[in-house]
C-alpha cells in the first residue's frame, strides 16, 4: 500500500484536531459542564437560622417600650415584649436567657413615638453590642399621624427599613433579625371604643388619624380609617419583602396583625397600647417565630 503524502498526512491532523476540540464542547456550542465540586463551590450555602441566640437587642416604638402597660402615658420597659423582666410578661428575652441571661446580655434601643425614620440609629445602637438577634418593631407611629393625608409615603418608609438593615449589616453582619408585623390599629379602634376612659385619653393625641373622633360613623370618618388600614397593609407588604431579601431575617408572616387583642390584651389606661397580658402575646408570638424550624 502506498504511504500517505504529506498534504494528505497534514489534512488528517486538522480533521482529528477538529473532532478533538468538539469534545471538549457540549452540544450548544459552550465549554465543556465544570465538574461537580467546582458547581458545589460555587454555590452560597444558605445560613443555618440560630434558634437559640445567646444575646438580644430590641428596636422600635412605644410598643416595644411597654407604653401605657404600668401606668398613664408612661414607659414601662419592664414589661416589654422584648427585653422586660417582669414574670407576667416572660418575654422573649427571658424565655431565650433565662432572668439572668436577658438583666446581661439584653438591650431595648425602642422610643416611643418612633418612626421608620428613626430606626437607623437604634440600629446603630444595637450593633455596637454584636448582638445575635435583633428584634423590630416599627411603624405603627408612621400611620398614626396628624391626619391620614401625613402617613409617611410607602416609598419612604421602605426606604427607611432597607437603610436601618444595612445599618446593622455595616456594623454587625452576621445578627439575626426578627421583624413583627405593625398591628391592626382599625381592629384597635373597634375594641377600644367601647371604653369611655380609652376614649378621653385618646383625645390627648394618641393615634388621631385613626382614633380622633371614635364614635364618629360617617362616611368621611370611615373613609378616613379604611386609608389608615390600607397603609398599614401596605407597611406590612414592605417589612415582609425587604426581610424576605436578608438571609439572615425572620418576618412574622402577620401573626401580629392578625392577632384579635381583646380588652384583657389592652393598656386599661389607654385601650389602645398592649397591657401586660398583650405583651405577652407579642413575646409568644416573638418566640414560636424565632425557634420554629423553618
Amino acid at each position: 500500500m502506498r504511504k500517505p503524502s504529506s498534504r494528505t498526512r497534514a489534512a488528517l491532523a486538522l480533521v482529528a484536531a477538529a473532532a478533538l476540540g468538539v469534545a471538549g464542547c457540549d452540544a450548544s456550542g459552550g465549554s465543556a459542564p465544570a465538574p461537580e465540586s467546582t458547581k458545589a463551590r460555587a454555590v452560597r450555602p444558605a445560613p443555618v437560622w440560630d434558634r437559640s441566640p445567646a444575646s438580644i437587642a430590641a428596636v422600635g416604638d412605644s410598643i416595644t417600650r411597654g407604653f401605657d402597660a404600668c401606668t398613664v402615658l408612661s414607659d414601662c420597659p419592664e414589661v416589654s415584649w422584648a427585653t422586660g423582666s417582669d414574670a407576667e410578661v416572660d418575654s422573649l428575652a427571658v424565655r431565650l436567657l433565662g432572668v439572668s441571661g436577658a438583666a446581661e446580655r439584653s438591650w431595648n434601643y425602642a422610643v416611643t413615638g418612633a418612626r421608620m425614620a428613626d430606626l437607623p440609629e437604634q440600629m446603630a445602637q444595637a450593633a455596637a453590642h454584636s448582638p445575635q438577634l435583633v428584634t423590630v418593631m416599627a411603624g405603627a407611629n408612621d400611620a398614626c399621624r396628624a391626619s391620614a393625608s401625613a402617613m409617611t409615603p410607602v416609598a419612604a418608609f421602605r426606604a427607611d427599613f432597607e437603610e436601618a438593615l444595612r445599618t446593622l449589616r455595616k456594623e454587625s453582619p452576621k445578627t439575626q433579625v426578627y421583624v413583627a408585623s405593625v398591628p391592626n390599629l382599625k381592629r384597635l379602634w373597634s375594641e377600644g371604643r367601647t371604653n369611655p376612659l380609652g376614649k378621653q385619653v385618646w383625645k390627648l393625641g394618641i393615634c388621631p388619624s385613626m382614633l380622633s373622633d371614635a364614635d364618629d360613623l360617617t362616611s368621611a370618618a370611615t373613609r378616613r380609617r379604611d386609608q389608615v388600614q390600607r397603609r398599614v397593609v401596605e407597611y406590612n407588604k414592605v417589612l415582609k419583602e425587604v426581610c424576605a431579601k436578608d438571609r439572615s431575617c425572620r418576618f412574622d408572616d402577620n401573626a401580629v396583625y392578625d392577632y384579635d387583642f381583646g380588652t384583657d390584651q389592652l393598656s386599661h389606661w389607654d385601650w389602645f397600647h398592649p397591657s401586660k397580658d398583650g405583651q405577652a402575646r407579642l413575646a409568644e408570638i416573638a418566640y414560636k417565630t424565632i425557634t420554629s424550624v423553618t
